[in-house]
């Protein structure tokens, strides 16, 4: 889980790196970080189910074997265009194994302890966030952004194996799978992000981005039609009747955003501008990806005396404060300490927003229905880190997109087209914010009731 959870944010320190070894813009190294991101989050639920149908033990194995053999192939990459679809695959692997060790680990421990063991379960999960800059960082620097899919490979052959040997089979209660729910959601976020990847650069008229948009609208229609119809919904659209949990999901949608959206460009900026190393920059913002280490407990104290609801939403807030102190002090000769502000501001938001927004979910829906909340969630939260990279990797195109770096005035080029999207980021986490104020209380969601 560690592994599969790392490999969200361990490429972004590497990008620059990728960018000059494979000669890839920046649609490229858009899809480098979504490709991985889009297809965990489409495939999600889809894993879960699988497991449950034809047994964990069984899927984990096939999904770490995926998550393995798509690593070798991203560290031997020739071009781009390969590294993609070898990403693609391996979030696949990780829609798989991520919620099977919860219910593997879950099933394994007793009743007593499973508090224990899912609290180290989460604690992990964060950690792999924190650490992925600085680990991404350091593999790049002390040997080639290759082994930072190498690594994985060992670990993926170790517990492959040992899985079967140790691991006792389980299934849950058989279900249908919505293979033609998953389809329709698959293509149309595909078409809606490749309309936001490649608008900025050929046009946001031109056939391919508005046929990109037409397709993704018409499929996502699709998805929401066949969910209202179908007995077995990937996305039980019940849910989505009351206030509370469409809310958070829209909260957490663009907290993602504003956060994905920034830490991509904010790394490659450390390095392309500033001309820090890959590790040091990865270490440069840790004040932002480790600061939940620290805060969150304090928040999950404060969440049983204080409204979660109200938690969340300061949270987000202080995430809109800190992109907006960056989008106004960041210039080529911005030292670090100005930005350091900034970047605790942020990491003191992330804490206070994730450490009540489980609870938050799971308070949003019935009982039986926490399962699915829970994995809609994850997946909606996934899918706002793809939104952000592409939408404020567009406005940073249609400004002019990447260029040379290495001069004053390139440099403050760069910058220019930086700051609008960083600011894009800011509002979105303000919108974030209105959206947890309004949900309802939990006194008023169980008057309701």
């Amino acid at each position: 889980m560690f592994m599969a959870q790392l490999d969200n944010l361990v490429v972004t320190t590497a990008l620059p790196s990728i960018q000059r070894s494979l000669h890839a813009g920046l649609q490229g190294l858009q899809w480098t970080i979504s490709a991985y991101t889009l297809t965990f989050a489409v495939f999600l639920l889809t894993g879960s189910t699988l497991g449950d149908r034809f047994g964990r033990r069984r899927l984990f194995s096939l999904g770490l074997s995926l998550f393995t053999g798509a690593s070798v192939v991203s560290a031997l990459a020739p071009n781009i265009g390969v590294l993609v679809a070898a990403r693609a695959a391996q979030g696949i692997g990780g829609a798989i194994v991520v919620p099977l060790t919860l219910t593997i680990l879950s099933a394994a421990v007793r009743p007593d302890r499973r508090g224990l063991a899912i609290g180290g379960w989460s604690a992990l999960g964060g950690l792999a966030v924190a650490l992925g800059p600085v680990i991404g960082g350091a593999v790049v620097e002390g040997a080639s952004w290759q082994w930072i899919f190498w690594l994985n490979v060992p670990i993926g052959l170790v517990i492959v194996p040992l899985s079967r040997v140790w691991l006792t089979e389980s299934r849950g209660p058989a279900q249908r799978l919505d293979l033609i729910g998953n389809a329709l959601v698959s293509v149309g976020l595909f078409g809606i992000v490749l309309g936001l990847i490649r608008g900025g650069s050929i046009g946001w008229t031109s056939p391919v981005v508005l046929g990109g948009f037409v397709l993704g609208a018409l499929a996502l229609a699709g998805f929401v039609l066949r969910e209202a119809r179908t007995d077995h919904p990937m996305l039980p659209l019940r849910l989505l009747r009351g206030r509370s949990f469409p809310l958070i999901n829209v909260a957490s949608l663009l907290m993602f955003f504003g956060m994905f959206g920034s830490v991509f460009f904010l790394v490659q900026t450390f390095q392309l501008i500033w001309g820090y190393s890959p590790l040091a920059s990865g270490a440069r913002m840790l004040p932002w990806t480790a600061m939940p280490m620290v805060i969150a407990p304090i928040a999950g104290i404060l969440s049983d005396r204080i409204s979660g609801r109200s938690i969340a939403a300061v949270g987000l807030l202080l995430q809109a404060g800190a992109l907006a102190w960056l989008a106004d002090v960041i210039a080529v000769g911005t030292p670090y300490s100005r930005l350091l502000p900034g970047l605790v501001l942020g990491g003191i938001g992330n804490a206070l927003f994730f450490a009540p927004i489980a609870n938050l979910v799971l308070g949003s829906v019935r009982r039986h229905e926490e399962g699915v909340a829970s994995g809609v969630n994850n997946a909606i939260r996934e899918l706002g880190g793809v939104l952000g990279i592409a939408v404020m990797g567009a406005i940073f195109t249609a400004r002019g997109g990447y260029g040379p770096t290495r001069t004053l005035t390139a440099g403050q080029h760069f910058i220019d087209r930086l700051q609008p999207a960083v600011w894009t980021g800011a509002g979105v986490l303000v919108v974030a914010s209105l959206a947890m104020w309004l949900v309802p209380s939990r006194r008023k969601q169980f008057d309701a009731a």
